[in-house]
């Protein structure tokens, strides 16, 4: 093969994201003949969305030395402005800056107005938004936009869009940002937008509909993602986040199982081109763990997110929560809340307002529940409205007020089940049972709780099984609760400190039987061990 040939079916390849089979081909011609600086850039182009991001890096280089020798500032400032943020996107900040300089340098160098000049912009805007500026980063897109649409340059005009909904939303204008971002998509979806751009839109898109509780766009724009990234197999940069996406939709929608899987894929890519996807596959990992009760394993999962240099809240504090360390789940959640910015302070909120309550503090609870309220009413999405509902319908019924917290959490509840989130609408169960006892009507306090605890059972979630399983035995006088009469001998023999073999000689069954009877009472009572569930047998006066 000629070397015109492999650059001729390199072409072709990469016009169909064919990306491994343009790499190949673009190497062949480069062994043969050399690139011209275009070739280059589309092979470096290709290497990075493959994960090969070094082999990538350095190509993209000598195609910016190319450009340079034959004369092509455009082309030498576009690659510098792609090698910034490509190395912003590893975090080798300090080579993005001086990359962004250089660019930066040559589109001031240029003699006429040029799209480069808007793309050069690109980073000066992040600068601002990611400072804590979003009035100056609007402007600083809208430039980037002007130059977009004058050039006709729709990379560059999408970029500035992006930029433009996230300094919006940041300002507090939400329904205006979320216009924007769902402008843009139209571009990506209609395949006017290059690989990298395109991936860059869905990722920030998605991102950004996760931040302001959108929960029906996130899931429609990653369904979206995950067909674009279907059709592209070969590509590893941007799917590792596509699959961090799918986990946490996962995870709230109950399929924990499935939410762990993609949870798993997007680890493996972020070791493969798509780093970052390593918070998200490791925060979503240890959100399940920590929801099913395996405490330890969540730790691990949060400890390997904090790599990504991000911190791993609220599920941190969460989880001191669940170990029984009120005061270091409070001073978690004050820290993170105390320096986080507004969107994110928001998802931290929800958590504050459950572990204040936990420590008793009911008035630092209120403010974090006005807070919440004040959003919904600025922004009604139905999550939103859902997440202030039942916070507030757990701060009345600490504050006395059972009638209304019950109709607030009933009004959550609704919410939750609409939008297709059990676990959240399980716990809402849970406190509106608590508010009918509290009013006297202990009926329908056992009917919620156990319609709560089958719906914990089915996900796996043994803490909340065990919460809810007391509140029933309450119900009970003290009585056996969730536990069938077979399940009640097997915890009476393991009180005496039998084995499973014994269990199993005594009352005529398998020792799988009596494992998986075992696995039942730890999964019924929130319990996790041998030990636990004889203490459990002796308070409840179910020992022998």
């Amino acid at each position: 093969m000629t070397a015109e040939t492999g650059i001729d079916q390199g072409r072709s390849a990469f016009r169909e994201n064919r990306w491994t089979e343009a790499s190949e081909n673009f190497r062949e011609a480069d062994q043969r003949g050399g690139l011209p600086a275009p070739d280059l850039e589309r092979l470096a182009t290709a290497e990075i969305l493959t994960g090969n991001i070094s082999a990538g890096l350095d190509t993209l280089t000598r195609a910016h030395e190319e450009y340079l020798v034959v004369g092509d500032v455009v082309g030498a400032a576009r690659c510098a402005g792609w090698m910034g943020m490509q190395l912003m996107h590893v975090g080798e900040m300090s080579q993005a800056g001086g990359w962004f300089a250089r660019g930066q340098r040559l589109a001031d160098e240029l003699a006429e107005p040029d799209a480069v000049q808007g793309f050069m912009l690109v980073p000066v805007g992040l600068g601002k938004l990611y400072g804590g500026d979003p009035a100056g980063a609007l402007q600083i897109f809208a430039q980037v936009a002007d130059f977009g649409q004058r050039f006709q340059d729709k990379d560059v005009s999408a970029l500035a869009l992006i930029g433009l909904g996230q300094a919006t939303l940041m300002l507090g204008r939400n329904d205006e940002g979320l216009r924007m971002f769902d402008e843009v998509m139209v571009a990506v979806t209609a395949g006017e937008l290059s690989a990298v751009p395109s991936g860059i839109v869905y990722c920030a898109v998605i991102g950004n509909c996760h931040l302001v509780f959108d929960l029906e766009r996130a899931l429609e724009w990653t369904a979206a993602l995950d067909r674009w990234c279907r059709t592209r197999p070969d590509m590893m940069t941007f799917s590792g986040q596509c699959q961090s996406h799918r986990a946490e939709l996962f995870r709230l929608h109950g399929a924990w199982a499935e939410a762990l899987e993609a949870a798993a894929v997007a680890q493996g890519r972020s070791t493969k081109g798509d780093p970052q996807a390593l918070y998200g596959g490791y925060y979503q990992q240890g959100e399940v763990q920590r929801l099913r009760g395996d405490l330890d394993a969540a730790a691990a999962s949060y400890g390997e997110a904090a790599r990504s240099g991000y911190e791993p809240q609220p599920g941190l504090a969460l989880l001191s929560l669940a170990r029984g360390d009120v005061e270091q789940a409070k001073s978690m959640i004050r820290r993170a809340a105390g320096v986080a910015d507004a969107a994110t302070r928001r998802h931290l909120l929800p958590a504050l307002v459950e572990i204040e309550l936990a420590a008793s503090d009911v008035e630092a609870a209120r403010h974090g529940v006005d807070e919440l309220a004040a959003f919904a009413r600025e922004c009604p999405m139905p999550m939103v409205r859902a997440v202030a509902s039942q916070a507030e319908g757990q701060v009345r019924l600490s504050e006395g007020d059972p009638g209304g917290s019950a109709q607030a959490t009933r009004q959550a509840w609704k919410l939750w089940r609409e939008l297709g989130v059990p676990y959240e609408a399980a716990r809402c169960r849970v406190l509106i049972g608590s508010a009918c006892r509290a009013l006297g009507d202990e009926p329908s306090a056992l009917m919620d709780f156990e319609a709560a605890h089958a719906e914990f059972l089915e996900l796996g979630a043994a803490p909340a099984a065990g919460w809810a399983a007391s509140l029933m035995r309450e119900s009970a006088g003290g009585g056996k609760g969730p536990l069938s009469p077979r399940e009640t001998e097997v915890l009476r023999l393991v009180a005496t400190g039998k084995g499973n073999r014994a269990i199993a000689a005594e009352l005529y069954l398998s020792e799988k039987t009596v494992a998986r009877h075992l696995s039942n009472i730890f999964l019924k009572l929130g319990l996790s061990s041998r030990a636990a569930a004889t203490r459990y047998a002796f308070e409840h006066g179910l020992a022998a």
